[in-house]
C-alpha cells in the first residue's frame, strides 16, 4: 500500500487585513495504491491506516461527502479492498466555523505546529455553550494561533479535554485531526499525568493519601457530583505541601478525569477548596474570591514525534498573593522548584518549566 505525494493548492483567505484573518489554507490529495496484503479488509479502515493524519470517522465523513474515489468512482465506507485498486481521498478547503476570533489574552507556554500548551486563566470557559456564546477559550485561540490545520474539515483547535471556568492552569490543544486523535487516546488510556494545586479549608489527618471512590451526579443537587454514590469510578492522589492556621496547600494527582472529581474529593472529605461556591458553600468565599485550583503540571506524549512533553504553569497572581497571606507559599515555591527541576524526560523542542 503506497500513498503519492499529496498535491496542494493554496487558496488565499478572504481578508488578509482582517484582525485575526486565518492564513492561507490548501485542499490536500492523497493518492493510495491499494495492494493485495489487505484484500477482505474494509476500505474505510485501511485508509485511516495508511493515512494516519486523518481519523477513520473523518475518512467516513469524506466518503459521504463523496471525497473518495476508488478507480474513479465514489467509493464506499464498506468496500472490500481487492487489492490492486487505486484510491484517492480529497480533502476540501477546511470551513470557517461560525465562531469568531476575539482579541482576548492567552498565555502560550509552548507551541509546535501540532499542539498548543497554554496556561488558561481563571473565569475563562474552555468552549462556547448555552450562556457562554463568546469569550471563550476557543475564540482567543481563533484570534492568535494562525497555523490551525483543521477539525473534522473545519478550522477550529481541538479540544482535548477542559478545565473548569474558575480552575486556571495548563492545557494542551490540537492543532490537527492527527494530534486531536492521539492526544485522545492518551487520556482514554491515562497515560497522561496531571497535577494540581489547591487551597483548601481543613487540615488532613494523614500527609498523603488516595481516594478511590464511585463517581456520578448527585441524586438531589443536579449541579453538583459526588463520589458516594454512580456507576463510574474516580481516583485522586493527595500530598500536604503545607499547612497553616487551619489551611492546607495539596498537591493533588488525578487518575481519572471525571468533571468536578477534585472538587467533589476534597469537600466530601471535609477539606473544601478556598472560594469554591458550589461545594463549600459561602463559607471560604471571605478568604477566595473564586475557587483556588490551578492545573499545574501535564505530562504527555507528543502526538508525531512521540517525544515526551512536560510543562509546569505558574500560579496566577491571585493563588499565589493568597498562599503568601496565609504563610503557605514557602511550601508552595518549594514544590513549584522541585517541578521544574525534574527536566530529565524534555528532550530538544519540548516545553520549559516556567
Amino acid at each position: 500500500m503506497v500513498e503519492d505525494p499529496a498535491a496542494q493548492v493554496d487558496v488565499p483567505p478572504e481578508d488578509e487585513d482582517a484582525a485575526g484573518a486565518l492564513p492561507a489554507v490548501t485542499t490536500t490529495t492523497h493518492t493510495v495504491l491499494l495492494d493485495r496484503s489487505h484484500k477482505g479488509t474494509r476500505l474505510d479502515r485501511v485508509l485511516a491506516q495508511a493515512l494516519p493524519s486523518l481519523s477513520r470517522a473523518r475518512i467516513q465523513g469524506l466518503m459521504e461527502d463523496g471525497h473518495v474515489l476508488l478507480d474513479g468512482v465514489v467509493a464506499r465506507a464498506s468496500h472490500k479492498v481487492r487489492g490492486g485498486e487505486t484510491c484517492v481521498v480529497v480533502e476540501p478547503i477546511p470551513t470557517a466555523v461560525s465562531l469568531v476570533p476575539q482579541d482576548l489574552p492567552l498565555d502560550i507556554l509552548w507551541q509546535d505546529s501540532h499542539v498548543l500548551l497554554l496556561n488558561k486563566a481563571a473565569g475563562m470557559v474552555v468552549h462556547p455553550a448555552l450562556g457562554n456564546p463568546d469569550g471563550t477559550l476557543v475564540n482567543a485561540i481563533l484570534f492568535h494561533i494562525q497555523d490551525l490545520k483543521g477539525i473534522s474539515g473545519e478550522v477550529r483547535p481541538g479540544i482535548v479535554h477542559r478545565l473548569d471556568r474558575d480552575t486556571s492552569g495548563v492545557m494542551v490543544v490540537a492543532k490537527s485531526d492527527q494530534a486531536l486523535q492521539h492526544l485522545q487516546a492518551q487520556f482514554k488510556a491515562r497515560t497522561t499525568h496531571k497535577r494540581y494545586l489547591a487551597l483548601v479549608r481543613g487540615v488532613p489527618k494523614t500527609a498523603r493519601g488516595t481516594f478511590n471512590t464511585p463517581f456520578g451526579r448527585h441524586p438531589v443537587h443536579r449541579q453538583r457530583f459526588t463520589g458516594r454514590t454512580g456507576d463510574r469510578n474516580a481516583v485522586t492522589d493527595y500530598l500536604v505541601l503545607g499547612t497553616f492556621d487551619g489551611v492546607t496547600a495539596l498537591e493533588l494527582t488525578l487518575h481519572t478525569g471525571r468533571t468536578h472529581q477534585i472538587r467533589v474529593h476534597l469537600s466530601e472529605a471535609g477539606w473544601p477548596i478556598l472560594g469554591d461556591d458550589l461545594y463549600a458553600g459561602h463559607a471560604t468565599a471571605a478568604l477566595a474570591p473564586r475557587q483556588m485550583l490551578h492545573a499545574t503540571l501535564l505530562e504527555l506524549q507528543h502526538p508525531v514525534t512521540n517525544a515526551v512533553l512536560r510543562t509546569v504553569a505558574p500560579p496566577p497572581p491571585d493563588l499565589e498573593g493568597l498562599a503568601r497571606q496565609l504563610g503557605l507559599w514557602t511550601a508552595v515555591e518549594t514544590w513549584l522548584t522541585a517541578l521544574r527541576r525534574n527536566t530529565s524526560a524534555h528532550p530538544p523542542g519540548s516545553p520549559n518549566p516556567r
